[in-house]
């Protein structure tokens, strides 16, 4: 590795079928810029999930070494997402008597009422990973979006909080150790998502995040500019390949490839589709293939629907529906989605980040690119005084995640 006093920042996301690196670094202009990236193909995971921890490890090494031949750098710990349906979001509300004889509102009193809000009896095998404050209110003042330096006497916020599976966060840990790697932070993919692709604009008029995986589709809610709602719906792309398996009656290599080939959600305009496999051709009915597809993709925009539901968002956000992840490829995805959850909707497409141009199209690597650029923002907050310090990076990332709260 050849040796420098830049920092670096990585992004490692675990997901159901590959491990993904990104490696980052500041220009000499203070905006992020790629310098390594890598996939290793992981058979240790179901829905998110791990599952086998020697066989995630494995993966996780074999991703690592290769995005530190590409940078040059030496990787030993990285912010790392948290993926499955054990992952769960929801509110809660803190309230603290503002300490201070002036009753001027500091950022102690703000930590404090953030902790308040955190104070909950949770089940024994379930922990906090992260709390995020949506709005203060101060004295009856509501929609309050920084309390420092007011003044009052009662001071409440409003947080979406996110916890997860303690058993599931041990089994990643101990993957994640076996491969070498600490993990600085962590994080649901979709947030790494957002922060990738959503514009000001975006994150202030109330955006949906659809990042489509293989096991897993996350989604996040962010209007005005703060975290509304997170979860994890236990549907990806491998449902699709197993639905093509069982309603063609065809291996799953076969399905997988007809999916990768011909999977499209616009009315077939021819009467066959054929693959080849091993040198052998197999052609199904295009109709068929088309009908098992919708099925699929509409079973999980009911999903994704329902949640929105749940916070009073279904087909009422401006910033409609924006899709990431490597099964958000589908052709006719976007038109579908917009007939279905009745919400403008795009394909997501990396902010602008420098460095290696062959990932600004690459939907797989969009929450990879997100968790690097986390690694970097919240690194960023505690650099001041560094010698090389990078802390205005943070300058040209969102402000989504400055008051991001974790939990070790």
């Amino acid at each position: 590795m050849r040796e420098t006093n830049i920092p670096h920042f990585v992004g490692v996301d675990v997901g159901t079928s590959a491990v993904r690196v990104v490696v980052g670094t500041v220009d000499e202009q203070g905006r992020p810029e790629i310098i390594g990236y890598s996939s290793a193909e992981n058979t240790g995971m179901r829905r998110g999930v791990v599952s086998h921890p020697e066989e995630v490890a494995v993966a996780i090494s074999s991703a690592l070494h290769d995005a530190e031949r590409l940078s040059g750098r030496h990787i030993t710990s990285a912010t790392v997402n948290i993926n499955g349906s054990h992952v769960q979001g929801f509110n809660s509300r803190g309230v603290i008597a503002v300490s201070a004889a002036n009753r001027e509102i500091t950022e102690e009193d703000r930590l404090r009422v953030e902790e308040a809000a955190a104070v909950m009896q949770l089940p024994v095998n379930r922990e906090i990973i992260q709390v995020f404050p949506k709005a203060y209110r101060l004295d009856g003042q509501d929609n309050i979006k920084d309390p420092i330096g007011m003044q009052g006497v009662r001071l409440e916020v409003d947080t979406h909080i996110v916890t997860a599976s303690t058993p599931n966060l041990r089994l990643l840990e101990s993957a994640t150790e076996k491969a070498a790697l600490g993990i600085k932070h962590r994080t649901v993919s979709s947030l790494g998502s957002a922060e990738a692709v959503l514009t000001r604009q975006q994150r202030e008029a109330g955006t949906v995040i659809i990042d489509i995986g293989a096991g897993t589709t996350n989604i996040v809610v962010i209007e005005d500019g703060e975290v509304q709602h997170v979860a994890v719906i236990p549907v990806g792309g491998i449902h699709v390949t197993n639905d093509l398996a069982i309603g063609l009656k065809t291996d799953l290599d076969i399905a997988e490839k007809v999916k990768i080939e011909h999977a499209d959600l616009t009315k077939p305009t021819r009467s066959t589709y054929s693959v080849m496999i091993n040198k052998a051709q197999h052609t199904f009915n295009a109709d068929e293939v088309h009908m098992v597809i919708e099925a699929r993709i509409e079973e999980l925009f009911e999903l994704i629907d329902k949640e929105l539901k749940k916070i009073g968002k279904s087909r009422k956000l401006p910033g409609g529906a924006v899709f990431t992840g490597g099964s958000s490829q589908i052709k006719g995805l976007v038109d579908f989605a917009k007939e279905k959850l009745e919400l403008p909707a795009k394909l997501g497409k990396l902010n602008e980040v420098g460095g290696l141009n062959e990932l600004t199209d690459n939907a797989s690597f969009t929450t990879t690119v997100g968790l690097m650029l986390l690694d970097m923002l919240l690194d960023g907050q505690q650099a001041t005084g560094h010698p090389n310090s990078y802390s205005g990076v943070v300058e040209n990332l969102s402000s989504m995640f400055k008051k991001f709260k974790r939990r070790k």
